[in-house]
């Protein structure tokens, strides 16, 4: 585990020891008895205070054959405090089944492992668990809507979703690995609900065991909101050597009224950031924001975000500082894609589309999980094309990606999770 500090914007302090609940190493078989050494799921649910392991949220799956498994989508949750945790999981059941595993909010990491009847496939990941706590009697100021949410509890769940899920076995091990910290807005956060997506939950599904993906990047925020609201003093409460820090916003910050960041403002700050993760031996990566769904007559995608992709555009020049221009390439993206083609990228859905849903969802702001994917995408390939260090924990043999010539829709198909809303991500 990293050691634990307290950071304030201008100053540290080392924490008490004794703050953070010790993590534990959990070894869960889907079996009728316990083997040694670990525990079994049958009959077990997750609450907190009183059952530390089992599952979680929605209705327990069979348990037979040496198998968890369902026809419907399956949680399961262990108690653990804040840090990164080696899940390996043993997918497979008595009957053929289709597996995707997510973490936390709709993290995903694994995606439609196939098995057959009787077969195991083996999967190791690297899950970041995170509360609200920063010191004793501090807290990141959460808002409404991430009370209770999956990122900010006293808890790791995975989510077994798919075409009949099954999982053998799950194992749970404290972890010190390099991690990566995002921070930013909706277009980057782990939307919780259907059929909203961001690439910041799609990220973690392209990297390798060696390394965490700690998103913690919220709806609404601007780089000043992220300092106020204390976002950045929990990343540097434990950002160290060889982490990274990835930055983007905009799509908030450029918005007149109370929440709005000047240019000169929000240069400064990217510039602090880039200063103090430096300092902690981090590597800062610069990315500039998305453009909307807004497109000219002629087919072309009209700028919404004013002066502020330039300011990081300049910023990172000035300090020398990595960037992935995703407004850039985004451009090029929805241009290919055209006004129509990108209605399948964009929440875009008719009435009725999901349960109670009487009227149509028409957001051009944000993603559902096909397009957050061609973003993700874009953020990879150039993450290789300019031989950023963090490339290396890339899976390999992801395929190159071209922005001006995206994926056909139909080649990405992420099952539905049970929890869905028409609410649109909060913002400014």
């Amino acid at each position: 585990m990293k050691t634990f500090y307290l950071a304030a914007i201008f100053g540290l302090c080392m924490m008490p020891k004794a703050f953070a609940a010790q993590p534990a190493t959990f070894t869960l078989d889907c079996a009728d008895a316990a083997k040694e050494g670990g525990h079994t799921l049958a009959g077990t649910r997750y609450e907190e205070g009183k059952q530390d392991f089992g599952f979680d949220l929605v209705a327990s799956p069979q348990v037979s054959r040496g198998a968890c498994h369902s026809d419907a989508p399956f949680f399961v949750s262990v108690a653990e405090p804040d840090g990164d945790y080696r899940v390996t999981v043993k997918l497979g059941g008595p009957v053929a089944a289709a597996t995707t595993v997510k973490a936390e909010a709709r993290r995903l990491m694994v995606q439609q492992i196939a098995t057959r009847p009787g077969k195991t496939a083996k999967r190791v990941f690297v899950v970041n668990v995170r509360t609200p706590e920063i010191g004793p009697d501090e807290k990141v100021r959460l808002k409404p809507r991430e009370i209770g949410n999956l990122d900010w509890d006293h808890k790791l769940t995975l989510e077994f979703i798919g075409q009949h899920p099954s999982v053998r076995s799950i194992e749970v091990v404290p972890e010190h690995d390099p991690t990566v910290y995002i921070a930013g807005d909706s277009t980057v956060v782990d939307q919780d609900q259907e059929p909203w997506a961001a690439w910041g939950q799609i990220l973690p599904a392209f990297f390798n065991d060696k390394i965490a993906i700690a998103n913690e990047a919220e709806s609404g925020e601007t780089i000043a909101s992220f300092v106020g609201e204390r976002r950045f003093d929990k990343i540097f409460t434990t950002i160290g050597p060889g982490d990274f820090l990835l930055m983007q916003f905009a799509h908030n910050d450029q918005k007149p009224g109370r929440g709005f960041v000047s240019i000169p403002d929000y240069r400064d700050l990217l510039r602090r950031y880039i200063n103090l993760s430096r300092a902690r031996g981090a590597h800062p990566i610069l990315i500039t924001s998305m453009n909307r769904r807004t497109f000219t007559p002629e087919g072309k995608i009209e700028p919404t975000l004013g002066d502020y992709p330039q300011a990081m555009r300049d910023v990172a020049r000035e300090l020398n500082a990595p960037l992935i221009d995703l407004n850039a390439m985004s451009r090029t993206l929805f241009e290919a894609m055209g006004p129509e083609g990108t209605l399948k990228a964009f929440v875009h859905y008719p009435a009725n589309t999901f349960p109670n849903q009487p009227a149509a969802l028409a957001d051009n702001t944000h993603f559902n999980s096909y397009g957050a994917l061609e973003l993700t995408k874009c953020i990879v390939q150039s993450m290789r094309d300019q031989h950023l260090p963090l490339a290396k924990y890339l899976l390999h043999g992801i395929p190159n990606f071209d922005p001006a010539h995206p994926d056909p829709p139909g080649i990405w198909s992420v099952p539905p999770d049970p929890f869905w809303s028409a609410q649109t991500p909060y913002e400014r």
